[in-house]
């Protein structure tokens, strides 16, 4: 009895360019574990661990609202200031968390991308959501400044989900951008943290964007997160806060494109990490 079993490889040019939309969900279970890990140890192995993310947006929300409240008296659309400032401080921490995270996400996971294959996709797309939970958990403290303060939301507050998901666009679209160009140079990561900062206080985070004239409102909004902020007052806050409707929809095609060219620049160079990482 002969009995012979055939084994062929096949290797195909291409096919893990064609299947690789496939396979990020294939591999969702990795992403799962890498975003679970993140979250592990971001709030285990630290001392300050959760209170951080409650200190830091408390701090800077009780200095804008000394400084631009208090001293400069900018207008609060008939909402307490420190409601104001902190309604954006949800979506600007989240940004600048995930940018924190996406950036380096790539570098802190090296050894993986030298030796398996996977969609690199799911590497920064996994930090974003450790960004996503410190959301979670100020917004939690927003609760209870709205308490404080007994102010009652409206029916806009429904809404806010859709806000939400236009930040994480941003979010990630620039994440995308920052983790490849981290890979080919390591400069970035000194430079993030100024992008940070810088984008703090140029964007309405401790003033209402209605202060900006209105000849520059439209200019002002190719900031992505000018719409994203002024989308969640709108729900947070209801009343008098507006959303200038030309500079919103701006914010939303920018964060668009930001999204869709930060994936094609982020696959364009995938197949040299390995090489250079």
């Amino acid at each position: 009895m002969n009995d012979k079993t055939d084994f062929t490889f096949v290797i195909e040019a291409g096919r893990t360019e064609r299947h690789y939309w496939k396979d990020l969900w294939s591999y969702r279970e990795l992403f799962y574990f890498l975003a679970w890990r993140d979250i592990l140890v971001r709030y285990k192995q630290t001392a300050i661990g959760v209170s951080w993310s409650i200190f830091r947006p408390l701090l800077t929300m009780i200095v804008f609202t000394i400084i631009f409240g208090k001293l400069a008296r900018m207008p609060s659309g008939g909402a307490p200031y420190p409601i104001l400032v902190f309604a954006a401080m949800l979506p600007w921490q989240f940004f600048g968390n995930a940018l924190a995270e996406s950036s380096n996400s790539l570098i802190d996971n090296a050894n993986m991308l030298t030796k398996v294959y996977f969609p690199r996709l799911i590497v920064p797309a996994s930090a974003v959501i450790v960004a996503l939970v410190d959301f979670l958990i100020s917004f939690v403290l927003l609760l209870l400044l709205m308490a404080l303060y007994r102010f009652v939301p409206d029916w806009r507050i429904l809404t806010l989900p859709l806000f939400l998901l236009m930040a994480f666009f941003a979010s990630f679209g620039c994440g995308m951008w920052l983790s490849a160009l981290n890979v080919k140079y390591r400069d970035f990561r000194y430079i993030v943290p100024f992008i940070v900062q810088f984008g703090l206080y140029i964007s309405p985070v401790g003033f209402s964007s209605d202060v900006v004239p209105d000849k520059w409102r439209l200019l002002y909004s190719l900031n992505p997160m000018v719409g994203v902020i002024d989308g969640f007052r709108w729900a947070i806050i209801g009343g008098e806060s507006r959303i200038y409707l030309p500079g919103f929809i701006m914010s939303v095609v920018v964060t668009l494109l930001v999204s869709l060219v930060g994936i094609r620049y982020f696959r364009k160079t995938e197949r040299q990490f390995a090489d250079i990482i």
